[in-house]
């Protein structure tokens, strides 16, 4: 089954190729994309631009309004994604709990809703 693990955390606290500790962070990911890679559940992931660069798209009334910035006005913003084929919820929870955004932010882990192809 397919989940999605939405990576969130506070963006001042984001890292910089110039932060202390920065090459560490970056061979932790690294190193879980290869273990999910290894074990053939990773389909896609990738960082996002901070929430600075986001546009909110809604349709209200036929009217289409866009504002500028994420959803969400909240302290922990969507950094990322890892889109998983897992065996089971358990499993999906496990891998998240690997991904280094775990030790200072929030996985919001759902599963993929299964939506027959139109003919």
């Amino acid at each position: 089954m397919r989940y999605i693990a939405l990576l969130y955390w506070d963006e001042d606290r984001r890292m910089s190729p110039a932060s202390p500790g920065y090459d560490e962070v970056l061979a932790a990911y690294a190193a879980v994309n290869r273990s999910f890679t290894r074990d053939g559940i990773m389909i896609d992931a990738a960082p996002l631009q901070n929430s600075d660069t986001a546009v909110s798209v809604r349709v209200r009334d036929g009217d289409v309004l866009v504002t500028d910035g994420p959803f969400a006005e909240t302290k922990e913003r969507l950094g990322g994604f890892y889109l998983l084929d897992c065996a089971d919820k358990a499993e999906a929870l496990a891998r998240a709990a690997q991904i280094p955004a775990a030790q200072h932010g929030i996985i919001e882990v759902r599963p993929i809703m299964d939506i027959p192809a139109g003919e």
